[in-house]
């Protein structure tokens, strides 16, 4: 089955409270899902909505993922991912890789999928990505009682 997977992450302050969201779309189907975290920063969320939208997933399926974070999409796209893996999980400069928990389960997730992932403008014409945002933001606002 092809899926795409529209995904974005907001927080308001960062760190601060923040909120994730994902459209998956398959054939004439669409679903979306949201969360919230009370204390994230706006990377931490960009990736959770991405973990959040492959669970949500049934079966084994090609992904195409839309993601505005240029620090998720050249995870992948670079290959950041299997640089800071044979490192063990370090930086080029020797750092630990930061929010490492989640690009650990980011990684058990896809695993099932073969996952593409593109990038889009964000805060752009978009209309999948528009509403990721809307929803993440909703998410805070509704959790939170912060205005966004």
């Amino acid at each position: 089955m092809d899926v795409t997977l529209y995904t974005d992450g907001a927080c308001s302050g960062n760190p601060g409270p923040g909120g994730w969201a994902a459209v998956l779309i398959a054939g004439d189907r669409t679903k979306e899902i949201s969360g919230f975290d009370a204390a994230t920063t706006n990377n931490r969320m960009e990736i959770m909505a991405v973990i959040e939208g492959l669970k949500a997933l049934r079966a084994p399926s090609t992904v195409h993922v839309h993601s505005d974070s240029s620090y998720v999409v050249n995870a992948f796209r670079k290959r950041w991912l299997d640089n800071w893996q044979r490192n063990g999980w370090r930086t080029s400069s020797g750092k630990p890789v930061e929010n490492q928990d989640l690009w650990r389960e980011l990684l058990a997730c896809a695993a099932p999928h073969r996952v593409v992932f593109g990038w889009v403008e964000g805060h752009a014409n978009d209309k999948m990505n528009n509403r990721c945002d809307e929803l993440a933001r909703l998410a805070i606002k509704e959790r939170a009682g912060i205005g966004q």
